[in-house]
């Protein structure tokens, strides 16, 4: 199959030579290899590439992916990072409309009957920014001979990619991996890879978050060896008996490459790395284990975050250990009850906030540091939850909350806030995915994306759909997917509570935004028929964060009062040099000249965009300490 632009146009194409989605268990060449924690079966492709940026589709170098292609004229750029902040293109910072309006008329396709004449292209348009990178590389020895996976963590917004003149496939969902197999194609040195990256695509309708708009590659980009016998995804489901006497695991494991003849020990161990069970099984594509009444469980909270872990060593039919594969297991219980949350049979109380990917320099591409840096201001300031606002994060930020006991709201990538609110008023004569079948098909793959990959991570205890998408029968499919996977979370979706036809369908817990204790407490009084929740509450911006008082004493009226996740985390603010005065400065929407945009918006957290805490944390730290759980 050849390439083909018109696919940024077409929302139904949305993956093309691109690997099902799988968990994100870590695997090794043998146990020492993972005790050091780095596997010879990664190479990172992160660092400097050959870069051409051009202002739209017509402008670009449609042949630099040629093997014979002269790019003596390319510059470079840092992979990863953001186009915009590497000095192509512009800045922009929008919230709830999409970017081009004002300045350019579009409809979504699939949703209107007709759509109106002029509607717009994004691969015929005079600006539709697109990122030309070529990388040279030569594979390292020792994962010669195995198959091998390109594996882009995350590249916003749709991408196209060719390895040696071949073309490899096309990705759309910016959040979530994209892995093409390129073993028929690969040589031992001097690989061409070329990606080209595109600012905006049909996509764009559904990834309309309130935040700086970037294009590129912006997270790792890895080649991928897999072994002659590999365990391809694991679904771990570790459960805990309603006394906490006891636990089970049930493992699923799928296998591919030449299993015939191969086998491998399955071991559970504590987190003082004793085992607890363990087993020995052949293999064949789909291998199922289930380890019946583990005794004197320890179970994952909060403030009891024990992690034992799971080891599959797999040998292959010649006798030699190929593969040694782990994921981390915590045992917890999870039950919406008369009309409350337990947690291991206690009321669950989120003292949350949501939380966008952000470094005030390097905005959405953001660091293993950075991570830590914000698992230690949640820790230190009793928060307990996290929203991923508003789709999945890094892989490595839910393992920091599997292991500092943070709650999980996992939020897939989905948001259509310009397609039904309109000037403020609600008008979705265009809303998507809205009932359209081939929207659906387009926010299930992005649901699908999210489960599969964070499936095993215990900190996640509720599957968001998305945010501020309205209602419709493709957010009924979503839900209704996350329902039939029977993993015992909770699914959340605040969109709903705009289009009450779909409550019955949509949503394990009543969710709004900014809601007053007063309307809380009126839902709660009235005998509801779910639980409540805040998605968000306590907005950020300015001098603000007063009155949580009010919303924590909710906690001592009414058992079916979840709790909340503060609006935000971190100012979504850049800190730039300013010219004029020779010194850092923090900068705002509008500040670069962007327009349409909703200028101080982005700042709305209880950190400002450097790090440092807001008056406000004070209030925060106090009443969360007081309602942790």
């Amino acid at each position: 199959m050849e390439a083909d632009i018109k696919w940024l146009d077409e929302a139904g194409v949305f993956r093309v030579g691109k690997l099902p989605a799988h968990s994100d268990h870590l695997c090794f060449l043998n146990e020492g290899e993972a005790a050091g924690g780095n596997s010879s079966f990664a190479e990172s492709l992160n660092g400097i590439w050959q870069f051409c940026y051009s202002k739209a589709p017509k402008m670009r170098p449609a042949d630099f992916y040629r093997e014979d292609f002269d790019a003596e004229g390319f510059g470079t750029i840092s992979v990863p990072s953001h186009i915009e902040l590497e000095g192509y293109d512009h800045v922009h910072y929008m919230n709830k409309m999409y970017p081009w309006e004002s300045l350019s008329f579009r409809r979504p396709p699939d949703v209107m009957e007709e759509l109106p004449k002029g509607c717009g292209s994004f691969a015929e348009a005079d600006y539709n920014p697109v990122g030309s990178y070529r990388k040279i590389f030569d594979l390292p020895k020792r994962m010669q001979g195995n198959r091998i996976i390109l594996r882009f963590d995350g590249a916003e917004q749709a991408i196209f990619v060719w390895l040696n003149g071949k073309f490899i496939g096309y990705s759309e969902d910016t959040y979530t991996p994209a892995e093409f197999d390129i073993t028929p194609y690969i040589r031992d040195r001097k690989n061409l890879l070329c990606v080209e990256t595109y600012k905006w695509s049909t996509a764009a309708y559904v990834e309309d978050q309130d935040y700086f708009r970037f294009f590129g590659i912006f997270r790792n980009v890895w080649l991928i060896a897999k072994p002659r016998v590999h365990v391809e995804d694991m679904d771990v489901r570790p459960t805990l008996s309603r006394d906490g006497d006891y636990g089970t695991v049930r493992i699923g494991l799928k296998i591919t490459g030449e299993w015939d003849g191969a086998w491998a020990r399955i071991c559970l161990k504590d987190p003082e790395n004793r085992t607890v069970e363990e087993t020995v099984r052949s293999l064949s594509p789909k291998t199922e284990i289930v380890f019946e009444k583990v005794s004197e469980i320890r179970p994952w909270t909060h403030f009891t975050p024990v992690l034992y872990k799971l080891q599959v060593q797999v040998t292959d039919a010649e006798g030699k250990v190929v593969e040694f594969a782990v994921s981390p297991v915590g045992f917890r219980r999870l039950e919406l009850l008369e009309k409350k949350v337990l947690l291991n049979g206690q009321r669950l109380r989120i003292c949350g906030v949501n939380r966008h990917e952000w470094n005030g320099r390097t905005g959405r591409c953001i660091s293993r540091e950075d991570m830590r840096r914000d698992m230690g201001v949640l820790k230190r300031n009793h928060m307990n939850a996290v929203r991923t606002s508003h789709y999945p994060n890094q892989t490595e930020w839910y393992s920091l909350c599997d292991e500092n006991g943070i709650y999980v709201m996992a939020e897939a990538n989905l948001e259509s806030h310009g397609s039904w609110q309109k000037l403020g008023e609600t008008e979705p004569s265009w809303n998507v995915p809205g009932c359209s079948s081939v929207w659906e098909r387009v926010v299930l793959d992005r649901a699908s994306n999210n489960y599969e990959l964070l499936k095993n991570h215990p900190s996640i205890l509720f599957w968001s759909l998305g945010n501020e998408a309205y209602a419709g029968t493709a957010l009924a499919a979503m839900n209704q997917y996350y329902k039939e996977k029977n993993d015992g979370r909770l699914t959340h979706y605040e969109g709903v509570t705009r289009n009450r036809t779909y409550e019955t369908k949509i949503s394990d817990l009543e969710s709004r935004m900014y809601a007053s204790p007063k309307d809380i407490a009126a839902y709660l009084e009235e005998n509801p028929a779910k639980p409540f929740i805040l998605c968000e509450y306590l907005y950020g911006i300015g001098n603000s964060g007063g009155g949580m008082k009010e919303y924590m004493e909710l906690f001592d009226r009414f058992d079916a009062f979840v709790g909340g996740f503060i609006w935000s985390f971190m100012d979504k603010a850049l800190i730039v040099k300013d010219n004029a005065q020779g010194k850092e400065i923090i900068r705002c929407g509008g500040d670069f000249d962007d327009r349409p945009s909703d200028y101080s918006y982005c700042a709305d957290g209880i950190l400002f965009a450097d790090g440092t805490e807001k008056p406000t944390m004070q209030e925060v730290r106090y009443f969360y300490e007081k309602y942790e759980a």
